[in-house]
């Protein structure tokens, strides 16, 4: 019994450093935080443009470097350029820091060329290079004896040393500092990392769709237990829990208006720019029964609404001068997140089929200034099982306060909390957090204590609907609804900035009014989309425009739209797909694409008179279910994208006599890029070896 504890413990711990070294790389300094474009080129280090330095870390390598004293000048060369390596735009990777801190990047070491970064097998060797450069020259302060220090081997190191002092050849010594190049991951060879483009995906000739439901919903969560069964709400305050069709199955979507999930209707203060904006059931939802739901009230017909204004003497804003916002007056209408469960409805929570209506706790409340952008969306972090929430600049045209670039203000910004470890009331009112949360340790306001300890990122306008991509956890995506010319779609990282009311997308944005003052656009370094629209685009005079984020398709069912990003236009019924290229760079062309409705759907589509355009009304948001499929929530019903050939849209790709399934985790088809994962084998390994055990 102890060897299968053992092995089952051991396949577990495989598993999970299985799930971190296959993460894929993109853009990152060590700091998780997002390489910034150099508005001064660095003096010592040759990385200008997008950097993960500026001035002040240059000016520290280079002392570093000095006090290192090496006399033999093509030795000093390479260590320059490793010692420089930390301002690479791909530093989180090459530090490799998540899984170990190290003090050299990894260095290439491999006969195969790695996926991601050189293009000539003598770069490729670039750690045997280093060796046999500087195997025998003296350095002060090694950063390479700094990296062995207190590991077995490693010993007490003197300050002075050779490479030759610590390691007894070559072979040894790429071992430790030396990086595979057939991981999915990147390497250092001496100079910044580029990526190799593979080719350029081409946009699907068409999107085809069925429509599956007639109601009007704002969220889709699937379920955590892996079926196919999902959470759908409105925007009045109502969430069910429904069952899924299986593709290709004629079937609709099964659900009972009469018997909801939870019905918050009495709390939700409804009308065109309020209601419930976001639901999210916890990590360990299976387990505890928590769920989550974001949602708007109103303080004058519901005392127990009420928190402090967003407008408030921490941000310089005097509630009382706001002018008065379509009748109501300032922080009348609140931001609420909630948490409720399912205990005490089933002996088992997946098997809940309501959810308790008296709140859990109240997890954060905040008045707003306005009565418009206040985004809402909630969304549990995949790989950290935080809390992100989305928040808008409050409302009223050009942010005129200035909330979003207003680094104490939490309006124009997206939270990160824990709402796994809930302080006392003491700590609450002492750190002044607006609920029942803590902070996780590694928010960016440790870095940059200007900031409130809440933000993740800032400088949104109202982003509405944001997703991490499933295969890429690393890819945290946000569109961000612009003003008067543009709609923009963000790569969200750590304490970015994303520019508003500086910028409207990558254009610089003159506010009509600023009472609250204006941020100078030297004055910060901004991150612009990496998609978006003109309002052209869509409307020849300007006019109406709002984006609506959607997700990375994933699913097998069409092909050749896999591992591109879909997002919409809430009022042109316009699809987007967005293509990376070249992958893993952060690099995206935007494609407007063709769709249509087919001719076999379940519930027949309305097209717009003399198209094929089906006529979906408004685009709120789109969802996402186990088996990776994607789901358009328009004013006209649910939709969701099934295979390219029931429209007659052709896709070399798509295996036509196959039948299409529904199931959890499916592979990616044949021919998209594929990274490895055997962390799901493993795990199933682990358990499969537990139950045998316990035979």
């Amino acid at each position: 019994m102890g060897v299968c504890r053992n092995l089952s413990f051991l396949l577990l711990f495989l598993s999970l450093l299985q799930f971190l070294h296959h993460s894929s790389s993109l853009p990152l300094c060590i700091d998780s935080s997002a390489p910034l474009p150099q508005k001064v080129p660095l003096s010592f280090c040759s990385y200008n443009g997008t950097s993960c330095c500026n001035s002040t870390d240059d000016s520290q390598i280079k002392n570093q470097f000095k006090a290192m004293n090496i006399s033999d000048s093509s030795c000093a060369s390479l260590l320059k350029s490793i010692l420089c390596a930390r301002c690479d735009q791909f530093s989180a990777e090459l530090f490799r820091i998540n899984s170990r801190p190290r003090q050299v990047p990894v260095l290439c070491n491999s006969t195969v060329l790695p996926n991601f970064t050189q293009t000539s097998q003598a770069e490729n060797n670039y750690c045997s290079k280093l060796w046999t450069t500087c195997q025998n020259v003296s350095m002060m302060n090694s950063p390479f004896s700094a990296s062995v220090q207190g590991q077995a081997g490693g010993g007490v190191i003197s300050n002075s040393t050779k490479l030759t002092d610590i390691w007894k050849s070559q072979s040894d010594f790429c071992n430790a500092f030396g990086g595979a190049s057939d991981d999915n991951s990147v390497c250092f060879a001496g100079e910044p990392v580029n990526l190799n483009s593979t080719g350029t995906s081409i946009p699907p000739s068409g999107l085809c769709l069925e429509k599956i439901g007639n109601g009007s919903y704002l969220n889709m969560v699937a379920h955590p237990d892996g079926s196919n069964r999902a959470f759908f709400s409105n925007q009045p305050g109502m969430i069910w829990l429904a069952t899924i069709p299986k593709q290709g199955s004629g079937g609709v979507m099964q659900l009972d208006e009469a018997n909801p999930f939870l019905d918050l209707t009495d709390e939700v203060t409804f009308d065109t720019a309020f209601g419930m904006m976001g639901i999210a059931v916890h990590p360990n939802f299976l387990t505890n029964g928590r769920f989550f739901a974001s949602f708007n009230c109103d303080k004058t017909k519901w005392p127990a609404c009420g928190g402090r204004c967003a407008c408030n003497s921490d941000v310089n804003c005097d509630a009382s001068q706001l002018p008065p916002d379509s009748g109501s007056f300032p922080c009348q209408y609140q931001s609420v997140v909630a948490e409720f469960t399912v205990n005490g409805t089933a002996s088992q929570p997946s098997l809940a089929k309501t959810a308790q209506p008296s709140e859990v706790r109240r997890i954060f409340t905040m008045g707003l200034p306005f009565t418009a952008h206040h985004a809402g969306q909630i969304l549990f972090g995949p790989t950290d099982g935080y809390l992100y929430f989305m928040m808008g600049d409050g409302g009223n045209s050009g942010d005129p306060y200035n909330f979003s670039q207003n680094k104490k203000s939490l309006l124009g910004k997206i939270m990160r909390l824990d709402v796994d470890n809930i302080p006392s009331a003491a700590e609450i009112s002492q750190l002044s957090l607006w609920g029942n949360y803590s902070i996780p340790r590694d928010n960016p306001y440790t870095e940059d204590k200007e900031l409130q300890p809440e933000i993740w990122a800032l400088g949104f306008r109202n982003p509405w609907r944001c997703s991490f991509d499933s295969v890429r956890p690393s890819y945290f995506m946000c569109a961000d609804v612009g003003q008067d010319t543009y709609e923009e779609v963000d790569l969200v990282m750590k304490n970015g900035n994303y520019g508003w009311h500086v910028y409207e997308g990558p254009n610089l944005f003159n506010p009509p009014k600023s009472p609250g003052g204006n941020t100078s656009a030297k004055s910060i370094n901004p991150i612009f989309p990496v998609m978006g629209y003109n309002h052209s685009a869509v409307n020849k005079n300007e006019g109406s425009a709002s984006i609506t984020g959607g997700y990375f398709y994933r699913a097998e069912t069409d092909p050749c739209t896999y591992g591109m990003y879909l997002y919409a236009d809430l009022y042109a019924g316009a699809l987007w797909a967005g293509i990376e290229s070249p992958e893993n760079s952060g690099n995206f062309t935007s494609n407007l694409i063709p769709f249509t409705c087919a001719h076999d759907s379940p519930i027949s589509c309305t097209f717009v008179p003399g198209s094929t355009l089906p006529a979906l009304g408004y685009i709120y948001s789109f969802g996402e279910d186990n088996s990776k499929d994607v789901y358009i929530l328009a004013s006209s019903g649910v939709y969701r994208v099934v295979p390219p050939s029931r429209c007659k849209y052709t896709c070399s790709k798509e295996n036509t006599t196959a039948e299409v399934t529904t199931g959890p985790a499916p592979s990616p088809p044949s021919g998209a890029t594929k990274l490895t994962n055997p962390y799901v084998n493993l795990v199933f390994l682990r358990v499969s070896l537990w139950l045998l055990c316990l035979l």
